[in-house]
């Protein structure tokens, strides 16, 4: 598995913050001794760049008088696998977040999907009948939609796979979503690919009622060096968002923790989604 450059981004960004921290420098003071632009550090540090440039770091590097030679090579090398691209970057054209480059190098993905099969479970029709559902997309954009989704679902099967724990609310199993046919296909198959190692899912059952996620849909993605800290997407209808702090991702962690609970355990998801197949058939 190649290191994933949007993951390389946010360490370099919160390296950069702590250099700059243990200088004992703002973030005015030191944009004024480099001469640069205002809000040009501001963005490094947001990580709201796309490649980093590696002058900028050695300058950088120098002003917070970071003279170990081993550490300085330790950052340019996380400056350059930040500068390197991604698959994903082939989907930039239809991709408007960071999702698949989080994806790439997670150790543990915990998704609460509300309406829809989460994305890395989906089936190419049942994708397909979604997105012509939002009835917002011509035939074209639909096709590389599906493609990019299929393409995130090849981390499942790598060498480095991360594991994945899906909690689906019964009511995104119940709509027909492309007709009966696609929806035994889709439902089978969320039956076969939990039976793999790294799978786990679990059905929010309409008998739980009112339970600890009713605000919607979210994914809480965890990875193995203690220099990334997890992080929550939240997917809206224009825009994606990320949340980063320790508080967020705790609560979040809880209402994973709370569902997962109330919701049928592994064996007894399976005889729920065999048995919604049935009322298809």
């Amino acid at each position: 598995m190649m290191a994933s450059p949007t993951v390389r981004r946010r360490r370099l960004s919160a390296e950069l913050i702590r250099l700059r921290e243990q200088a004992g420098l703002s973030v005015e003071e030191a944009g004024r001794r480099l001469e640069w632009s205002r809000g040009r550090l501001n963005k490094m540090e947001a990580n709201k760049w796309t490649r980093p440039d590696l002058g900028n770091i050695r300058a950088l590097l120098d002003l917070y008088s970071v003279t170990d030679r081993a550490q300085r090579e330790a950052i340019l090398t996380l400056a350059r696998q930040s500068r390197e691209k991604g698959w994903w970057a082939n989907y930039q054209d239809i991709w408007r977040g960071s999702l698949a480059g989080f994806e790439a190098e997670a150790s543990l993905i915990n998704t609460y999907e509300d309406l829809r099969v989460p994305g890395l479970l989906q089936t190419e029709d049942y994708a397909t009948a979604m997105f012509k559902g939002g009835q917002v997309m011509e035939s074209p954009q639909i096709s590389r939609r599906v493609e990019a989704r299929l393409a995130r679902q090849t981390i499942l099967r790598d060498e480095t796979r991360p594991t994945l724990w899906a909690v689906i609310d019964e009511a995104a199993l119940t709509k027909t979503i492309g007709g009966p046919s696609v929806m035994r296909q889709q439902l089978r198959h969320i039956i076969e690919i939990s039976a793999k190692p790294n799978i786990y899912v679990q059905i929010l059952p309409d008998s739980a009622g009112a339970h600890a996620a009713m605000d919607g849909a979210f994914t809480i993605l965890n990875f193995r060096d203690q220099g990334d800290p997890s992080i929550v997407y939240i997917e809206t209808a224009t825009s994606d968002l990320y949340l980063e702090s320790p508080e967020e991702i705790e609560r979040y962690k809880l209402i994973f923790d709370l569902i997962r609970s109330s919701a049928l355990s592994p064996e007894s998801s399976v005889a729920r989604l065999t048995d919604l197949i049935d009322r298809l058939n």
